[in-house]
């Protein structure tokens, strides 16, 4: 086995563990099984990630990672903030259309963690992550498009990740029929442009 820094490693064991627990399912996947997939013996896996705690931490974060900067190259300011949002809600439609597993194993790791004794903050970060990636995208468009908001940042962040939360399950569950998904998007996208005004009247 070739020497990789301690980076990588943690990266590569990620990422094992992300292919694990979408196959095989979070409490059945074990620290010997991420450690077989990605290649490594065991103690390296534990050199790497001192509790299940940290590695469920560091798999959550990699897969909003996966889409972030998606959306992120979708976001760049349009004609108007509703345009701009919708470019942005569609990249994120499209990738969970492509990786719906990983998304799937979003919704499983906060049950896990809500069910697991001494695991439930995770469950709590892991929905404030993704409030805090909604305000970065809210503060950069607004440095961008000189946004009147009309409600605080902080509520339209965690308004929008709830919204998120709840097309994602339903994309899941139901299905992404092209007419249906695309007028979801277009009732979000007009009730988030009503919360917020482009003061600078588009893009810059």
């Amino acid at each position: 086995m070739s020497r990789m820094p301690l980076v990588e490693r943690r990266r590569q064991l990620t990422e094992a563990a992300i292919r694990a627990m979408t196959r095989d399912g979070v409490p059945r996947t074990t620290t010997r099984s991420i450690a077989a997939e990605a290649g490594v013996s065991l103690s390296v896996f534990h050199y790497c990630f001192d509790s299940k705690q940290a590695l469920l931490e560091s798999v959550i974060t990699a897969i909003t990672d996966h889409y972030v900067g998606t959306v992120k190259k979708a976001l760049r300011p349009r004609e108007t903030f509703r345009e701009t949002i919708r470019a942005g809600f569609g990249a994120y439609w499209e990738h969970v259309r492509a990786h719906p597993g990983e998304h799937m194993l979003t919704y499983e790791l906060t049950q896990y963690a809500l069910r697991t004794p001494g695991f439930e903050p995770l469950a709590r970060r892991q929905h404030e992550r993704y409030a805090d990636i909604y305000r970065e995208l809210i503060e950069e468009l607004d440095a961008g498009m000189m946004l009147e908001l009309r409600v605080p940042v902080p509520v339209l962040a965690r308004y929008l990740a709830a919204v998120t939360d709840g097309l994602t399950l339903n994309l899941l569950v139901v299905g992404h029929a092209e007419e249906s998904s695309g007028a979801l998007l277009d009732l979000v996208s007009d009730q988030v442009a009503a919360l917020v005004g482009d003061g600078g009247g588009g893009a810059v």
